[in-house]
């Protein structure tokens, strides 16, 4: 971990005055006017932050004595901080603007992708019938669409309601659901399912139309599962398994766009019963998309894991070879933002993992873009496909 610099302030005052006019001793809790301190000097250290201050006073027998007054924590007691600028505090941090809130909307990108985009959206009561509006063709999404995507929903429905129980978000649309083509029949499912599946209590989704509930998508008859969820998959890629009974599928993020404008695409591959969730995952990132796709993946095709994946407390710690690195020749200990997101997205969809530990060589020896190590399990990104393309 990076060491703090401390900063010692020593402040000479000399109070003769202010005894003679009945000031008294410098106090940090009350807020009176002092004059500025005579002399500062500046000493660093590399521990903790302080600030202590030496106030020299006259006494009677015509002596000085010193007396070294607080630390800069204990000069901030008795400062109150308000219930609103903590949360405003909390809001600045997240990138959230007051009475607004970060929502992910699945949208269509130009490759025929249902993609996750990050959208700024007004505070609403009941946030998941919101983003749903957020996903009709002429809707209020309309101002604010990525370049190179499009909304999902057909053009003049609405959401009638949205109510979640017990784990279940069942949502009511108008007629006008209906009138969609038939080959956006499974975006449309998985885009509906994906965005309301974000919000916390929401595990599965049921569609109605004017109440009556659906048990098949009203154009191509496309099954809609009894308890539909994220298992169904996202942009579902069957090219490189046929075998059903012997496979299962793992969702893993790709990138998509050109270079200072990639965004990340989820995509459900079927893997092997017989490897272990984790080893899946890796397996399938570093095979890469396939070249019949418009994807791209940061991993190279050596990376390998060294030892075993283990798994506490949400944690799954990975040892990898150095070709983990951005540089070929491992000179620069260097890891990629966008190879780390592509790992993290991809695992924290597997249940019960929240984090990643990332070492090469079974050391903490990797730096990110931004020069600083990488030392501590990386989470899961708040905000997800936030740019202009």
């Amino acid at each position: 971990m990076p060491k703090r610099t401390k900063l010692a302030l020593a402040a000479t005052v000399l109070a003769t005055s202010a005894l003679a006019s009945g000031c008294g001793m410098l106090d940090f809790q009350k807020k009176e006017e002092i004059d500025p301190p005579q002399d500062i000097a500046y000493l660093e250290d590399s521990t903790e932050t302080e600030v202590a201050a030496n106030v020299e006073t006259e006494t009677g027998d015509g002596t000085v004595e010193g007396k070294e007054e607080g630390t800069k924590e204990e000069a901030k007691e008795g400062t109150e901080v308000t219930k609103e600028e903590e949360e405003a505090e909390k809001a600045k941090e997240s990138g959230e603007k007051a009475g607004t809130s970060q929502t992910e909307i699945y949208l269509i990108d130009a490759n025929g992708y249902v993609v996750p985009q990050t959208l700024t959206l007004p505070k609403a009561e009941n946030e998941a019938k919101q983003a749903l509006e957020y996903m009709v063709a002429n809707g209020p999404v309309s101002e604010i669409l990525p370049n190179g995507f499009k909304a999902v929903l057909p053009a003049d429905t609405t959401i009638n309601s949205v109510d979640i129980k017990e784990g279940v978000a069942t949502v009511d649309f108008s007629k006008e659901f209906k009138e969609y083509k038939a080959e956006e029949e499974a975006s449309i499912l998985e885009a509906i399912t994906w965005t309301l599946t974000q919000f916390d209590g929401v595990k599965q989704v049921k569609l109605q139309i004017e109440g009556t509930a659906l048990s098949e998508m009203p154009v191509n008859k496309t099954a809609i599962p009894s308890n539909a969820s994220r298992n169904m998959g996202i942009n579902t890629d069957t090219s490189e398994s046929s075998d059903i009974m012997n496979t299962r599928p793992v969702t893993v993020y790709f990138m998509a766009g050109d270079t200072d404008n990639y965004y990340y695409v989820p995509v459900t591959k079927r893997v092997s019963n017989a490897e272990g969730d984790v080893e899946a995952v890796l397996a399938s990132l570093i095979k890469g998309p396939g070249y019949a796709t418009p994807l791209v993946s940061e991993f190279r095709p050596d990376t390998e894991l060294l030892d075993k994946p283990s798994k506490k407390d949400g944690v799954v710690t990975l040892n990898f070879n150095e070709s983990i690195y951005s540089s070929f020749d491992g000179e620069e200990k260097i890891v990629s933002e966008h190879l780390l997101n592509e790992l993290v997205l991809s695992l924290t969809e597997q249940k019960g993992i929240d984090k990643v530990d990332v070492q090469v060589n079974g050391k903490y020896d990797l730096m990110k873009e931004d020069g600083k190590k990488l030392t501590e399990p990386v989470s899961r990104p708040e905000s997800l496909n936030t740019g202009e393309y």
